[in-house]
């Protein structure tokens, strides 16, 4: 697959050769300890670079969250960064999960940070949030659009305290999640074979039969794991859109380390569970 065909083209292609699934990168404190490393910069790389050399060519998709870099200062966004490049260089697609969303320069300078092809941190898509309206993205969008990198939208989270703001209702009678899923439909018109611009839908919510998921992008899903759900519950929670979900995946592969080959038998063992729930639907 060229690294010029845009960021859902991509997505599509990895899925079907390395399985549907993506594995976060979220070396928490907890975790760290877990596998026996100090909660200091070198527990950080040590825990990185084993989870990029075990699994960068096996695995379609990653989602490193940013705030586990970030609070060990430049040092952690370094290792962010090599990490970044690392596994885009063994053909992995880098899902930034950063969250960002604001306004006018200052979202522009965000979506230049993540989206711009030569930036030290550019990813094939990026987590934002569209909770200062979802105008306020356009920079996000325009930028993942040129550089043909995506986004994955706030939509149907999985945390509990989302429903208050993304089930709110506006006065036209639809909800705020709802909302997000149609402008990112509108995106999406007529790309194939799925478009660029996904939504961030909880794996846990349940029964989803009242939104509209099938918006020809993909849907990151988070909750498989951890979290309490399985891949057998994603036909249930996205019906006809399920080809297109994206199963994120932490602790659930995470908690095997550090030994490599365990590491790989976990993403393996999950990969082959969604695809088999995928098919049978």
């Amino acid at each position: 697959m060229s690294p010029q065909e845009p960021f859902g083209a991509r997505l599509r292609h990895a899925m079907d050769t390395r399985g549907p699934l993506c594995v976060g990168i979220d070396p928490h404190a907890s975790l760290l300890a877990a596998w026996g490393l100090n909660d200091d910069i070198q527990g950080l790389e040590s825990f990185t670079r084993t989870v990029v050399d075990a699994l960068a060519d096996q695995v379609a998709v990653f989602k490193p969250q940013s705030a586990f870099f970030e609070r060990f200062g430049s040092r952690g966004v370094a290792v962010l960064e090599r990490a970044v490049a690392d596994l885009r260089a063994a053909g992995g697609l880098v899902v930034m999960d950063a969250k960002r969303g604001d306004i006018g320069s200052t979202m522009a300078a965000y979506a230049e940070t993540y989206l711009r092809k030569d930036a030290p941190l550019f990813s094939d898509a990026l987590t934002v949030s569209p909770y200062l309206g979802y105008g306020s993205l356009k920079p996000a969008v325009d930028l993942a659009r040129e550089s043909g990198a995506g986004l994955f939208v706030l939509a149907l989270t999985s945390n509990p305290e989302g429903a208050e703001v993304q089930r709110a209702v506006r006065e036209d009678g639809r909800s705020i999640g709802a909302t997000m899923l149609g402008h990112l439909a509108v995106e999406n018109a007529g790309a194939a074979p799925m478009g660029s611009y996904g939504a961030v839908v909880g794996a846990t919510l349940g029964d989803l039969s009242t939104f509209e998921l099938d918006i020809n992008g993909p849907l990151l899903a988070p909750g498989i794991g951890a979290q309490g759900a399985t891949p057998a519950d994603l036909p249930r929670v996205f019906g006809a859109a399920v080809r297109n979900v994206v199963p994120n995946v932490s602790r659930g592969v995470l908690k095997a380390g550090p030994g490599a080959g365990a590491l790989r038998d976990a993403a393996a063992r999950f990969a082959d569970e969604v695809r088999s729930a995928v098919d049978a639907a």
